[in-house]
């Protein structure tokens, strides 16, 4: 088994692979097959003996990667894997606080909040601290106290610079004391209570300390501050646990979350590494690709160093272009990419990148018009949609009655006449008591008490009506049973809402299968501990620390753990389009890096900031890197942006690349010669529609004010003129195709009638299918 899973490894793979019980530092570079490591690691390391399963823990940053490299091992071992500590940050906490709630103060049903339930509860603080939410903005003040929480910060820690801080420390205290009296703890909570049990709980520290073995951490460039001092409490430098820290400080693009590139120094520095292995090999770009990505990031000068290399070849060189607008540049785009796509390249290999999110609005427009599918990858995520949170909030309090941030979402939603006078009392008896909302409903008396009580009536039918259910039947009998069903059937834009609620219902089911549940697994027990003390069907024990949890309760906090991660792309098959941000960790056939403008690429905000130009370098290194065969960089003389045109310069980012990897392209000039096209020209210069112009949308108005961009084939036809249509011979053919000023390229389906009756049907790509009276509808055959 041990030469098979050694096989394909390169020199540098196979080194860092086996090496021994000893801090490791491995760069791995794009491409360079990390996960192969990491996962070929943990095998070997327990195939050799080294180390049990139990010994083991490997930190990603994202539940897919997290399950990518269980299923890689399960298929590399001969048993069960799913009971490693393999996982994120935040789920790797959530199964330690799990096990050891009582010492870390919490409740044994304690629930997580995502960032839209923390924004809920930071703002029902201030609301009753009476604040001026202007002056305290939610969203804002949540940000500041996840951020006091990634420095191991509580409020007694932070030392306030003015009254305005120290306001918000109040209000840190108060949101605090808030989560541990409802049972709840958000994200940044999971990460520091964990810090805090193991610094605090010496017993506790060296238990770990001995059974971790081998800790493998992936991503370690985008550790923050609380990550790093979380990992040295589980394997502190020279003590007996081996870090093995696999990252590319090359790739380190999330400062603006926390995330400290200089930790890969300190951990080389601090755990005393011998040998820095470096993975060079590159098993997805051409050599020109490299080159390029090469020179650029040497010219960042806090780095640990590396060259990509590769056995590929050198491909095609990276064709750069300067369109003289933006306008210009998204058409640039469009025809490449439509010519890459008639050459075979399948659209969902073909990438569209831009720097900040306000570029993509020519780009969409240009697509729209033009009839060609796309996709905007990093939109709102499934279980961050109003609907599926709401129906979650329902399930939650089947789970958890005690849940004040769920039983606030829809107490009153659908609207059952509970208005916000009567929420504001019961928070006030609830404050009054120091107990929760659902506790509190009975203080209130009156027509409020009664809304109130009808409410805690329909949650209390749920649940009896679910008890011995699958979690599928729970999911389907709260989504009708709550009304959230009837609200969207009876709103005229809530058939989408209503598709997804049914494809919650949907997950469900495939959490369950893919669990280990079973779909028939009873989801909401009547008894937790069943007969006779044995546990009840559909509980199952954690393989580590025997926590017992339904598949409800384990579906809730996978809803929770898995909102704010990309969602997979699936469909049709369509351009893809995204910041740079999102592209990290993807990789595709062919990539379009768009904007490449001083002060938009690198960013105006960055060039005033030593470390924020280096951190810029590295976004454009990331681009660079997600293409395997071609790559294709464009730019603008002129952007309209934030509704302003501005003049740009060349990114210096272009002159730090090699010349001889790189074809420039002239601009494409226009020849402007018929009426249509100097108005489409004067049009783009002035900024504004016309109306029945190609950029023209439904009723003869331009979409979003823009011109579109022409079709290809517009290019050769503005030349010929419109042909002179004969008293019975219009001058066209059935599956001809033709231009129309409004409606955009077409193709002629039926021919009808003569003269001034002649008519023709034509399929338009965006418009659908239309009758056009020849004698009015002015055609240019293409």
């Amino acid at each position: 088994m041990n030469s098979t899973l050694l096989a394909h490894l390169n020199p540098e793979q196979l080194a860092a692979v086996t090496l021994g019980a000893e801090p490791g530092l491995i760069l791995a570079g794009a491409g360079s097959g990390k996960t192969r490591v990491l996962t070929t690691r943990i095998a070997w390391l327990l195939s050799q003996g080294h180390v049990g399963p139990g010994g083991v823990m490997a930190v990603t940053f994202t539940n897919k990667a997290a399950k990518e490299m269980q299923t890689r091992l399960a298929a590399m071992l001969p048993y069960n894997v799913r009971g490693m500590w393999i996982g994120t940050f935040h789920g790797l906490c959530h199964r330690f606080l799990r096990a050891h709630w009582k010492a870390a103060g919490l409740p044994q049903g304690f629930q997580i909040l995502d960032s839209s339930d923390t924004v809920a509860a930071v703002k029902r603080v201030i609301k009753a601290m009476n604040l001026d939410e202007e002056r305290f903005i939610p969203k804002a003040v949540a940000h500041t106290i996840a951020h006091w929480k990634e420095d191991a910060a509580r409020p007694k820690d932070v030392l306030a610079r003015d009254p305005q801080e120290m306001k918000m420390v109040e209000i840190y205290a108060a949101y605090d004391a808030q989560c541990q009296r409802e049972g709840v703890v958000d994200f940044a909570e999971l990460m520091l209570r964990v810090y805090e049990l193991m610094r605090d709980d010496a017993a506790l520290r060296q238990h770990y300390q001995a059974r971790f073995q081998h800790i493998l951490v992936d991503e370690f460039q985008d550790t923050n501050k609380l990550q790093y001092a979380w990992l040295k409490l589980f394997a502190p430098p020279g003590g007996r646990g081996a870090v093995f820290a696999v990252g590319d400080d090359d790739q380190s693009i999330y400062a603006f979350r926390g995330a400290q590139v200089g930790n890969m120094h300190a951990f080389e520095r601090e755990y005393g590494v011998r040998r820095l292995i470096k993975l060079e090999q590159n098993y997805r770009s051409c050599g020109h690709i490299l080159d390029c990505a090469n020179h650029l990031i040497d010219h960042n000068q806090k780095r640990l160093g590396k060259t990509l290399r590769t056995d590929a070849g050198q491909g095609e060189p990276l064709r750069v272009f300067e369109a003289p607008s933006d306008f210009e540049e998204a058409r640039w785009v469009l025809e490449e990419a439509q010519s890459l796509h008639r050459g075979g390249l399948a659209r969902a290999e073909i990438a569209i990148l831009y720097r900040s999110n306000a570029q993509s609005r020519v780009i969409e427009s240009a697509l729209f018009n033009a009839g060609i599918p796309y996709r905007v990858y990093g939109g709102l995520r499934f279980f961050e949609r109003a609907e599926v949170k709401h129906a979650l909030a329902y399930l939650r309090l089947l789970e958890n009655v005690n849940d004040d941030t769920s039983f606030l979402r829809v107490v009153n939603f659908p609207a059952r006449a509970i208005g916000a006078r009567t929420v504001e009392q019961l928070q006030d008896a609830a404050k009054a008591s120091g107990r929760s909302l659902w506790q509190s409903v009975s203080a209130l008396s009156g027509r409020a008490g009664v809304s109130l009580q009808k409410f805690i009536e329909l949650i209390e039918g749920l649940r009896r009506a679910t008890e011995g259910q699958t979690l599928r039947a729970i999911v389907e009998h709260v989504v009708e049973g709550s009304g959230l069903a009837a609200h969207y059937r009876s709103d005229k834009d809530g058939a989408e809402r209503l598709e997804n609620l049914e494809e919650l219902i949907t997950a469900a089911e495939s959490f369950v299968t893919q669990e280990g549940f079973g779909k028939d697994a009873v989801a909401l027990p009547v008894d937790e501990l069943g007969v006779n003390g044995q546990l009840g069907p559909g509980l199952t024990p954690d393989a580590d620390t025997g926590e017992i949890m339904s598949p409800l309760a384990a579906f809730l906090t996978h809803a929770s753990l898995e909102s704010g991660e990309n969602q997979a792309i699936a469909g049709a098959d369509a351009l893809q389009l995204m910041t740079i941000h999102a592209a990290k960790g993807l990789e595709f056939d062919a990539v379009f890096l768009t904007g490449l403008e001083e002060g938009l690429f690198p960013n105006e905000r960055a060039l005033q900031d030593f470390d924020g130009l280096e951190e810029e370098r590295r976004l454009m290194y990331v681009a660079i890197t997600r293409a395997r065969k071609r790559l294709h960089l464009s730019l603008a003389q002129s952007r309209m942006l934030h509704g302003q045109t501005r003049y740009h310069v060349r990114s210096r980012f272009l002159a730090e690349l090699p010349e001889a990897s790189l074809k420039w392209l002239s601009p494409k000039q226009g020849g402007f010669g018929s009426g249509f096209e100097r108005d489409y020209a004067n049009a783009w210069q002035r900024g504004s529609g016309l109306s029945g112009v190609v950029g023209a949308g439904r009723g003869g108005e331009a979409r979003g004010g823009w011109p579109a961009p022409k079709p290809a084939a517009w290019q050769q036809a503005v030349a010929a003129p419109v042909p002179k249509k004969a008293e019975h011979d219009s001058g066209l053919r059935v599956g001809q195709a033709v231009f129309h000023n409004k409606f955009g390229e077409g193709v002629v389906l039926t021919l009808e009638g003569a003269g001034a009756d002649a008519r023709a049907h034509i399929q338009f790509g965006r418009h659908g299918a239309k009758w056009l009276a020849l004698s009015v509808a002015k055609l240019t055959p293409i």
